[in-house]
């Protein structure tokens, strides 16, 4: 909204100043300053708020250290960390761009399933919550919207070098430098690092090349799944889910700025895609909201996020690497929520194997998700969180060097 108000300035009036707004790095600072300045002042109302109404956690004893002491935290902070988001987003980003449009619905969109999962458990007292089956559905329908409109949306481009036919080609004496519609996305550690979704079965066919595209959609729903599941499992220590999701949050703030700026998408030798620096607006304000939350969330923590928080933080993350097309590296970045949902896969698979087999279920870690497996083995979770916590920046680093590794 600022945008438009200073845009509408400075060229009525030539208003001192003004001009600034015009530049993304200057809005996406003031988007982080004030959304770590809204965490900080509305997070502490709100848990005064969530103390007076007795939104608590309700803890199960699981024989950890410290963790009934827990019980009565307030819960359904992610609304701190939505709220922190959404306000700067909307004051600094052009809103009239898919991309930051598509974002702000993920937000929202998941943050109302991750709500309604905790006003079942506080108010209704339902420790189940939200049924499965209506949280996947609710990630099914994002994804849906999500794959649908970068499929289709004549407004999300990349720049490429285009022949006379049509076709896409390095670049040569008979090509043009244009933004087309495609569907290739980025393969890490590889020297011809793209890879388009439209070509995945071309060797069997032409038929079976022109069903290929539409696999696009249904990867699309499986990451969005994936991932929002993966924060919400990791969410089980104080400060973990926040800090990590603030890494990679930065992280792709780097990739969605250097992916929408000339120069740089040319230095690196990266995919150019137009309209999209304006997303890392949206990233900071995201890194602010986390980092903001972890004031009260750090150990001992004063709120817990929830799956209000949860659910929209790793929603967050998945979208914004589809957009940037560099879906393919999020096992990467985003290691410590795959570790963290392979460990409850793997002890769930495990243990029933065994019982199957031997009469009696047997386990692979002391306890899953994998973070209690130490707090099990006796490190308390001030060390856990902040050793996840460098495993993530060490993996953001990977990540990024994947950038010119290939």
């Amino acid at each position: 909204m600022l945008y438009y108000l200073f845009t509408y300035l400075d060229r009525e009036y030539d208003f001192f100043g003004a001009g600034v707004f015009q530049y993304i790095s200057f809005r996406a600072g003031m988007a982080t300053l004030v959304s770590l300045l809204i965490a900080m002042i509305f997070g502490g109302k709100l848990i005064k708020v969530l103390q007076r109404k007795q939104v608590g956690e309700s803890i199960r004893d699981l024989g950890l250290e410290g963790q009934l002491e827990k019980r009565g935290t307030p819960t359904m902070g992610g609304l701190i960390i939505l709220f922190a988001i959404l306000v700067p987003t909307l004051l600094f980003a052009r809103l009239d761009n898919i991309y930051i449009l598509l974002m702000l619905v993920s937000t929202v969109w998941l943050g109302l399933i991750g709500f309604l999962d905790d006003y079942i458990k506080v108010f209704k007292k339902n420790k189940e919550g939200l049924a499965g089956r209506f949280k996947i559905l609710g990630q099914v329908g994002l994804g849906l919207i999500v794959g649908l409109t970068l499929y289709f949306s004549d407004d999300v481009t990349v720049r490429q070098y285009v022949f006379s036919d049509g076709s896409t080609s390095a670049v040569n004496a008979t090509s043009k430098f244009m933004d087309v519609k495609s569907m290739i996305t980025t393969i890490p550690f590889r020297k011809n690092n793209e890879l388009d979704y439209c070509n995945l079965f071309a060797f069997a066919g032409p038929l079976f090349q022109d069903w290929s595209c539409y696999l696009y959609i249904p990867f699309v729903i499986l990451i969005i799944t994936a991932v929002s599941n993966g924060a919400n499992i990791t969410d089980g220590i104080d400060g973990l889910a926040a800090g990590t999701s603030a890494i990679i949050g930065m992280t792709l703030a780097i990739f969605t700025y250097v992916s929408g700026n000339t120069i740089f998408a040319d230095y690196l030798d990266i995919m150019f895609i137009p309209n999209s620096g304006e997303l890392a607006i949206f990233c900071l304000a995201f890194v602010g909201a986390c980092v903001g939350f972890l004031w009260y969330n750090t150990y001992p923590a004063q709120v817990f996020m929830g799956d209000t928080g949860s659910l929209a933080i790793g929603g967050i993350i998945a979208v914004l690497a589809l957009i940037v097309r560099k879906e393919l590296l999020i096992p990467i970045l985003c290691g410590i929520f795959l570790v963290e949902n392979l460990s409850v896969m793997l002890q769930v698979s495990y243990f029933k194997y065994t019982r199957k087999k031997y009469g009696e279920g047997r386990r692979i870690f002391k306890m899953s998700p994998l973070h209690h497996h130490y707090q099990k083995s006796g490190y308390h979770e001030s060390k856990i969180v902040g050793r996840f916590w460098i495993v993530g920046i060490m993996l953001a680093i990977l990540t990024l060097a994947t950038l010119k590794l290939r």
